[in-house]
């Protein structure tokens, strides 16, 4: 036998679709579902229902929200500072700011960064509606919070000549050293970043 009955077959290639995820990987999570209780399989499949008919985006910042507020969570909070706004390429990238539990203003999610190799332009992401919220005026600082890769970059470089013109100050996070690394393993951009973002004790 060359390969597994056809639903389990069917389940290790779904499973392979996913980011990340080898045909090693798939075959694991595969068996660990064929050996749960159908109550846990019902509660699974439940959730990866859910999670498409009750999650949406935000209509004014592109973070995710249920399916009832047009406007997430953030966005509806009357205590946030309106007039700085943080630009993050993904969700999950808002998530972990917020729980820093530093920042207190809005957000804009992009959805991606420039990737030209990968097809991804400016109209692939939500960069238009930035600029229409920018047009608003209320907004004096727009802080860039883009991997500090080479499409990161170029997504910033490409942000702040749009916004620079709006009269709004554009400022970028300080990348550096991470916390409990030693120095020995950080190359040299990193430390220039540390350096370059240093700031008085």
């Amino acid at each position: 036998m060359d390969k597994y009955p056809e639903p389990l077959e069917h389940l290790i290639k779904e499973f392979q679709k996913l980011p990340s995820i080898g045909r090693k990987t798939a075959e694991r999570l595969a068996f660990y579902l064929l050996a749960q209780p159908p109550e846990e399989l019902e509660s699974l499949s439940q959730a990866i229902a859910q999670v498409k008919e009750r999650i949406r985006t935000c209509k004014e910042c592109f973070n995710f929200t249920e399916i009832e507020h047009e406007l997430c969570e953030i966005c509806r909070d009357a205590q946030r500072d309106s007039s700085v706004i943080c630009v993050v390429s993904h969700p999950q990238e808002l998530l972990k700011l917020e729980k820093t539990r530093e920042y207190r203003g809005l957000y804009h999610v992009l959805g991606g960064v420039l990737s030209p190799v990968n097809g991804i332009g400016p109209e692939q992401l939500h960069i238009e509606e930035l600029l229409v919220r920018l047009s608003k005026g209320n907004v004096q600082e727009v802080i860039l919070a883009l991997d500090p890769k080479v499409e990161g970059e170029a997504t910033a470089m490409y942000l702040a000549r749009k916004i620079k013109p709006l009269g709004i100050k554009v400022t970028q996070i300080a990348h550096g050293v991470p916390v409990g690394r030693d120095l020995e393993f950080a190359d040299e951009v990193t430390l220039s970043r540390a350096l370059a973002g240093r700031v008085q004790l």
